[in-house]
């Protein structure tokens, strides 16, 4: 009776192994890191629509994702205030992903700065961050996932 048991036991667990595994995939967090060092305009629309399509693909799927848009040297742009040729669709991005993360990097913010010769004024919620590269570098090391258009 005892072996019977285990057996029972044994088939219980085994059938019911796929549906915890499900539950966990359900709860995966993937992470996506997105760079653009490039004042393209074309560029920052491929790069805003990626997060959008990565969104879409894994909310369809019932689990979650983080996007971070590191920009450095001349991508800075896409995150000035006063420059920011894609502002708009920032903001309707962050609308339907309020965790979208923005990263500029502050050397290059500096550069700018120096070339310029007056202050440059992230959009809202954008991270000024010591160096883009460093932090492209952080994020992998935190098991982001690195695409660059």
């Amino acid at each position: 009776m005892l072996r019977v048991f285990k057996y029972a036991a044994l088939a219980m667990l085994m059938l019911s192994a796929p549906a915890a595994m499900a539950a966990d995939a359900g709860a995966k967090t993937h992470k996506l890191l997105l760079h653009i060092d490039s004042d393209n305009e074309q560029l920052m629309n491929m790069v805003l629509g990626n997060a959008m399509n990565a969104k879409k693909f894994w909310d369809d799927r019932g689990e979650t994702l983080q996007v971070e848009v590191v920009a450095y040297g001349p991508g800075i742009s896409m995150l000035r205030e006063d420059k920011s040729p894609v502002a708009k669709r920032i903001a309707e991005v962050k609308t339907a992903m309020p965790t979208l993360a923005l990263s500029m990097c502050n050397n290059s913010k500096m550069g700018a700065e120096k070339a310029e010769g007056h202050a440059i004024t992230p959009l809202p919620g954008v991270k000024v961050v010591p160096a883009g590269i460093a932090r492209i570098m952080e994020l992998e090391e935190q098991g982001y996932t690195y695409v660059k258009p």
